[in-house]
């Protein structure tokens, strides 16, 4: 792999930008998420676009009811 497709692939990866362009990043921090909110909708935005759909959406949940959880011990 080139340096700069390597570049890509960590900085901006497919997986996690829009057709636009605009990236999970973006949102996450625009909305100024916490992890594990972030994680959700991170997880959520990248599904369908890598092989495993329902395992991205297993890994949001997962990450949703943690933090459902924590919220209900404050």
């Amino acid at each position: 792999m080139s340096a700069e497709k390597n570049k890509e692939a960590v900085n901006h990866p497919k997986h996690y930008q829009s057709k636009t362009g605009l990236e999970a990043i973006d949102v996450i921090e625009a909305f100024d998420l916490n992890f594990n909110l972030g994680n959700v909708i991170k997880y959520i935005l990248r599904c369908g676009k890598k092989d495993a759909d329902v395992q991205e959406l297993e890994k949001a949940r997962w990450y949703l009811e943690r933090e459902i959880a924590n919220r209900r011990q404050k």
